[in-house]
C-alpha cells in the first residue's frame, strides 16, 4: 500500500489517534503528507518508510539520573518524524524542514571533523556507537521534520537521536535494539561526540514510550516500570510554557550539578550519591560543606529527597491520590529552585526567565485547587510544567502567553516511544485481521 494510503487507512487512523489523540489526526495527516511531498522533491520516488521518536516530560527525579536515581517521565505528542529509505551507499543523506542544509555522512569515517555543526555530531555519534555496541550500520536518505522545541527541555536532541537509531535499527539491524540499548547509543553519541554530560533519562522517556519510572541505580541495567496513569482522562493537563530563555550554551551549568553531588559522594569515599545514605552526609557535615562546598551538599539533598520523592509519586498514582500527586510536583519543584538551584544561572541576575514564569505561575494557580507548576528538565533556561485541570488550560495558556509572549503548550503522554510508523500501521492491520 502507498504511503499515504496507508496513513488514510482505517488502521493508519487508528495508530495517529494513539499516538497524537483523536482531535490531531487531520492534524497529523497534513504533517505527514507535506513530509512525504518534500521527500519526493528531494530524492524522487521509490519505496520509503515512516518514522517518529517523541520528545519527553519530566515528572520527577529532576538532575537524579546522572547519579544513579529514579525518575518519573514520559513520551509526548510533540515528535520528530522522517520519511526514510534505504540506499546501498555507506553514506546517510538527509534534509531538515526548515534547514538549507544538505546533511551527508560517509559512515566510512565517523570522526568528528572541525566544520561538524552538532546535527552531524550527532549522527557521526550514533553510527559509531551502534558499531561499538556491536550492531550493523548503512546507508539511508531522509527528510526530517520536528515540533519539539529546541533547546527548551523537551529532549530535542534524544528525539533526534533515537529516531537517526530507530531508522538504522529498521534498515540494518531487524529491530534488535530495544529501548535501554538505543538509549545507551543515544549517550555515548552526546558524551562522545558533543561533549553534553547527559545521563539517560532523555533517551529513555523518547526510546520506550509512555508514563514510565525508571531506577539507574544499575545504569548499565536501568530497571523500566510502566506507570498506569493518563492525566487527560482524569481531566488534567501538562502545560509545557517556553520561558524565552534558550539553554543550548548552559553545559557548564549543567555539568557542574552532577559533578557537585559526584563531589560529595568522593568525599565520604563512595562514587555516586546513589552509593549513600542521609545519614552518611549529616555525621559528616562539616568535613563535606570544606572538601565539596556548600553548593554541592545542598544539591546532594536534593538528590535524597527527590529519589524519595519519585518513589511517593508513582504510588500515589497507581493508588489514585492525585492530589497527594500533584502536592510532590510542587515539593519537586520547591526542592530543585532552593536545593538543586537550576533554575537561574548563578551571578546572571537579570535572565531568570524560568524564575519570572514560575513565581507568575504560582500567584495564578492560588485560586485553583489541585494544581502545580515546577521547573522542567535540565533547567536554567528553557520551559516549566505546569499541571492543572482541563478546564482552566484555555485561560492560563492565555494569561501566560499574554504575560511572557512566549509559546505555551499542552501536551499528552503517548503510549509509542521511538518507532516505525509504517511497521505500527502494518501490525495493527494484522491484528484487525485477525481478531475480524
Amino acid at each position: 500500500m502507498k504511503d499515504m494510503e496507508l496513513l488514510n487507512s482505517r488502521e493508519g487512523q487508528r495508530v495517529l489517534a494513539r499516538m497524537y489523540g483523536q482531535q490531531q489526526i487531520s492534524e497529523q495527516m497534513t504533517r505527514y503528507e507535506s513530509l512525504i511531498q518534500a521527500y519526493r522533491e528531494h530524492f524522487g520516488v521509490g519505496d520509503i518508510e515512516l518514522f517518529s521518536a517523541p520528545g519527553r516530560c519530566e515528572i520527577g527525579g529532576n538532575h537524579t539520573d546522572h547519579n544513579h536515581g529514579k525518575v518519573l517521565a514520559g513520551s509526548i505528542t510533540l515528535d520528530t518524524i522522517a520519511v526514510a529509505s534505504k540506499v546501498e551507499e555507506s553514506v546517510i543523506t538527509f534534509f531538515s524542514e526548515g534547514y538549507k542544509t544538505k546533511y551527508v555522512i560517509d559512515l566510512t569515517d565517523l570522526s568528528p571533523k572541525p566544520e561538524d555543526d552538532s546535527t552531524m555530531l550527532l549522527v557521526r555519534g550514533i553510527a559509531a556507537g551502534l558499531l561499538e555496541f556491536g550492531y550493523r550500520i548503512g546507508g539511508f536518505q531522509a527528510y526530517i521534520s520536528s515540533n519539539v522545541f529546541s533547546a527548551s527541555g523537551l529532549s530535542s536532541s534524544a528525539s533526534f537521536e533515537m529516531l537517526i537509531c530507530t531508522i538504522l535499527n529498521h534498515f540494518y539491524n531487524e529491530g534488535a535494539l530495544d529501548a535501554v540499548a538505543k538509549s545507551k547509543i543515544g549517550q555515548y553519541a552526546e558524551n562522545g561526540y558533543w561533549n553534553k554530560p547527559s545521563g539517560l533519562l532523555d533517551q529513555m522517556a523518547c526510546a520506550y514510550g509512555g508514563l514510565i519510572s525508571i531506577d539507574f541505580e544499575n545504569p548499565k541495567e536501568p530497571i523500566i516500570n510502566p506507570v498506569h496513569w493518563d492525566f487527560e482522562q482524569n481531566g488534567y493537563s501538562l502545560v509545557i510554557v517556553n520561558t524565552g530563555g534558550n539553554h543550548a550554551d548552559l553545559t557548564d551549568d549543567y555539568a557542574a550539578v552532577p559533578n557537585e553531588m559526584r563531589a560529595v559522594a568522593q568525599s565520604l569515599g563512595a562514587t555516586v550519591c546513589r552509593d549513600l545514605l542521609p545519614e552518611d552526609l549529616y555525621a559528616n557535615l562539616k568535613m563535606v560543606r570544606e572538601k565539596a562546598g556548600d553548593r554541592a551538599v545542598l544539591r546532594a539533598l536534593h538528590f535524597f529527597e527527590e529519589n524519595r520523592r519519585v518513589d511517593e509519586q508513582v504510588k500515589s498514582l497507581e493508588e489514585g491520590r492525585f492530589t497527594d500527586f500533584l502536592r510532590l510536583i510542587t515539593e519537586s519543584g520547591n526542592s530543585s529552585w532552593k536545593w538543586l538551584q537550576n533554575v537561574y544561572r548563578s551571578g546572571v541576575a537579570r535572565e531568570q526567565d524560568v524564575s519570572v514564569a514560575l513565581a507568575l505561575t504560582e500567584m495564578y494557580l492560588k485560586s485553583i485547587d489541585n494544581s502545580a507548576c515546577r521547573v522542567h528538565g535540565g533547567g536554567f533556561a528553557g520551559v516549566i510544567l505546569t499541571i492543572l485541570p482541563n478546564d482552566h488550560v484555555d485561560d492560563y495558556k492565555e494569561w501566560i502567553s499574554g504575560m511572557l509572549g512566549t509559546p505555551v503548550l499542552v501536551v499528552n503522554v503517548r503510549e509509542d516511544g521511538a518507532v516505525n510508523v509504517s511497521d505500527l500501521i502494518n501490525v495493527e492491520r494484522t491484528h484487525c485481521e485477525f481478531t475480524s
